[in-house]
C-alpha cells in the first residue's frame, strides 16, 4: 500500500512538472512571436 502511494504522489508530480514546463513553453514561444513580429514591422518601414 505505501509502495503504491508513492507511486501516485511521483506520478503526480510528474504530470504536474510537465504541465508546468508546457506553459513556460507556450510563454517563450509567445515572446519569440512577438519579436519577430516586431522586427518584421522594423523592416516594413525602412
Amino acid at each position: 500500500m505505501k509502495k503504491l502511494m508513492l507511486l501516485s504522489i511521483a506520478i503526480v508530480g510528474f504530470l504536474a512538472g510537465c504541465h508546468t514546463v508546457s506553459g513556460v513553453g507556450r510563454d517563450i514561444s509567445s515572446g519569440g512571436q512577438a519579436v519577430s513580429n516586431a522586427s518584421d514591422n522594423v523592416r516594413s518601414e525602412m
